[in-house]
């Protein structure tokens, strides 16, 4: 089953001060199928993280169209769905990782990664013992788990984010530079998960610069200079899609 099908995706900034308007990105063309893992991989300003964004709707998209199939809506695209179906994608069924962690200060880690099990409908009971789970598997310090994440370094928050977007198990998973700030150890940690939700049916959108982590775990590599996915194959060799 085809989960998410972008064609002729392009997405342009307006430039204010400069009355110019910046062609970030065009042209893009993927295809992936439920439980598949893309990569994709570029020089900085290539657009990468553009074409994350929109698929998340936080950037609007220009062109083209971003086709996803809903657990909720069914066939909707994601370039022209309403806020109101949007916010609902975003709370069930698709999730996004960033190196960057934006949170209340009022929220401990524990209280966080709760509160995302809870928005799915979880028990009290099952969403405490779950957020536990999470945060061992991380390494998360257990003395931080009761603490405000304002306080926390950047490889603490980043696998901090990524334990609240997981543990939520989405349909779609949208991973921006997740292992950007991690040491070695951590990074098998994300990698350990990320393999699991594809066992599991989740399909992943990840920008990578590690190009050893990606090594063996995208089904294809979307290369921003060619425009072309590269689908790997089970021999380890490679063709263009």
């Amino acid at each position: 089953m085809t989960m998410i099908e972008i064609k002729d995706f392009g997405k342009r900034f307006s430039i204010h001060h400069l009355e110019e308007t910046m062609q970030a990105v065009e042209g893009i063309d993927f295809c992936l199928e439920e439980g598949e893992f893309i990569g994709i991989v570029g020089k900085s300003g290539s657009g990468k993280s553009t074409i994350l964004k929109s698929i998340y709707r936080t950037y609007l998209p220009d062109e083209g169209s971003i086709q996803y199939n809903s657990k909720q809506f069914g066939k909707i695209d994601l370039a022209r769905a309403t806020e109101r179906e949007i916010l609902f994608l975003r709370k069930y069924e698709i999730g996004y990782v960033s190196q960057f962690l934006n949170v209340m200060p009022r929220a401990t880690s524990r209280q966080l990664v709760e509160r995302a099990l809870l928005e799915m409908g979880e028990t009290e009971e099952v969403a405490r013992l779950e957020a536990e789970q999470a945060l061992t598997h991380f390494e998360l310090d257990r003395k931080l788990w009761d603490t405000y994440p304002t306080t926390f370094s950047g490889g603490e928050k980043l696998r901090l984010n990524i334990a609240m977007a997981t543990v939520k198990k989405p349909r779609l998973l949208l991973l921006d530079e997740p292992t950007a700030s991690l040491d070695q150890q951590s990074k098998i940690k994300v990698r350990e998960i990320i393999e699991k939700l594809r066992a599991d049916g989740t399909t992943l959108v990840g920008i990578f610069h590690d190009i050893e982590f990606m090594e063996g775990l995208c089904d294809q590599v979307f290369h921003m200079e060619s425009k072309r996915p590269i689908r790997k194959m089970l021999a380890g060799s490679i063709h263009e899609s």
